[in-house]
């Protein structure tokens, strides 16, 4: 199909009403913040959750108080037919997603010579292959109905730049933003964008006592000098799946705080 070029109205240019969007891994943390911003942006949003079923709870509760529309659901997205399963459920619920957030995924610290094959295969299968399998579920849906959707995944500055005990997590992350590219490139004459959000040093509950030494040094090398909040990356995802965005696809958005501009050398 061929998208609507025309240039909406500055204060519409953030607008998702009569949108609804599927965040991954929406429990908690970074996936409640984008499921958050895109409820308050419009968005009917499906809080997609694998085991905190409670978090997912508070997610949607807190976009109901706000005035918003979510629900809850529980998928594992492991597998192609788990997946196809689980879009068949939003298909029968009415669900029916029009934007996507790739955010579900595991970061486990495993120094290179002590990970296992199976603990490999299970950082591959949450971070990589889960987003293979909704991207496809998902834009055949788009396209059959003829919409213009759009499609997030939420990556990090180590697929480009890996840190000591995460060889499995960056090397998951490098692939989804291979797999952002492949898929705006495939699905663009159907008009869906697809694009990568890569986030630096998130601020999260009890990080500055489990991780002192890392979190001094990024508040000293960051040109922002200071780590990033959920919101940043909330905000980063509501531009890539808005009209604001409308021309942009196969790109990868880097959020934090200048890092990547830091030298190496």
């Amino acid at each position: 199909m061929k998208p609507d070029h025309a240039t909406p109205p500055a204060p519409d240019l953030l607008n998702l009403f009569g949108r609804r969007a599927l965040v991954t891994g929406a429990s908690g943390n970074i996936g409640r913040g984008i499921a958050l911003r895109l409820a308050e942006a419009g968005a009917e949003v499906v809080v997609h959750f694998l085991r905190d079923a409670d978090g997912a709870a508070q997610t949607v509760a807190t976009i109901k108080t706000a005035g918003g529309t979510a629900v809850a659901v529980q998928a594992d997205l492991g597998s192609a037919p788990a997946v196809n399963d689980f879009f068949t459920q939003l298909d029968s619920a009415g669900d029916v997603v029009d934007l996507v957030v790739n955010n579900a995924a595991i970061q486990p610290v495993t120094e290179f010579a002590d990970i296992s094959a199976e603990q490999w295969r299970d950082v591959m299968s949450a971070n990589l292959d889960s987003a293979f399998f909704v991207i496809q579920a998902a834009a055949r849906r788009m396209r059959d109905r003829g919409v213009a959707g759009a499609i997030v995944n939420i990556a990090s500055i180590e697929g480009s730049d890996p840190s000591g005990g995460h060889s499995h997590y960056a090397t998951s992350k490098a692939g989804l933003l291979m797999l952002t590219r492949a898929c705006a490139l495939e699905y663009g004459h159907d008009g869906i964008r697809c694009n990568a959000v890569s986030p630096g040093l998130i601020e999260r509950p009890g990080i500055e006592q489990s991780w002192p030494d890392g979190v001094a040094r990024w508040r000293e090398k960051a040109p922002l000098g200071r780590m990033g909040d959920v919101s940043d990356v909330a905000d980063a995802v509501l531009f890539l799946l808005s009209p604001a965005a409308r021309w942009i696809s196969g790109t990868d958005l880097l959020v934090d705080g200048g890092m990547s501009a830091v030298s190496r050398w």
